[in-house]
């Protein structure tokens, strides 16, 4: 008998190691177990969390459509009654017509748009909408020179920019 052992090839290596332990694989898996069930709950957290800005926003719009609604009342309540005189003498009726313009235009202010119908100010293209231009020599060129219709808001809350007039460049 000959003490020299045949030579073995690689896959009978791996045949003859013994097999890993098997806690060990048993870890791994309790890890990927929990790390799978962690990663599922974040996304349930999530959805949880989308869901409930969703419906926290939709009470936000909800609160602030009714203050705005709440405070346009008054105006209604002003114009009923200008309607209920509208047999009364005219210039009254004009008056209360007025007033009552007067208390909207408070209401856009407080809702953070301000009413804007300077005249004799510089054109600026961000306040103010051309739609016409006059040939007046005795005021600056570009300068708001009358205001068909007035704008409400300011910088990036502008509801809509003015409607004005502008003096041409005079040559």
């Amino acid at each position: 008998m000959s003490t020299e052992q045949e030579p073995t090839t690689p896959q009978e290596e791996l045949s003859q190691v013994p097999p890993p332990e098997q806690p060990e694989v048993d870890d791994h898996a309790a890890a990927l177990n929990e790390l799978q069930d962690r990663w599922h709950r974040a996304l349930a957290d999530l959805d949880n969390l989308r869901k409930r800005h969703a419906k926290e926003l939709d009470r936000e719009r909800a609160s602030e459509r009714a203050r705005t609604a709440a405070a346009w009342l008054p105006v209604l309540d002003n114009l009923d009654l200008a309607l209920a005189h509208a047999g009364a003498d005219p210039s009254a009726v004009l008056e209360g017509v007025k007033a009552v313009r007067d208390q909207a235009v408070d209401v856009l202010r407080r809702l953070g748009y301000p009413r804007y119908e300077e005249t004799g100010v510089p054109f600026d293209p961000a306040e103010h909408e051309v739609v016409g231009i006059a040939d007046d020599p005795g005021v600056e060129p570009n300068t708001v020179t009358q205001v068909v219709r007035p704008g409400y808001g300011e910088g990036e809350n502008q509801l809509r920019p003015a409607a004005v007039v502008v003096s041409k460049r005079q040559e």
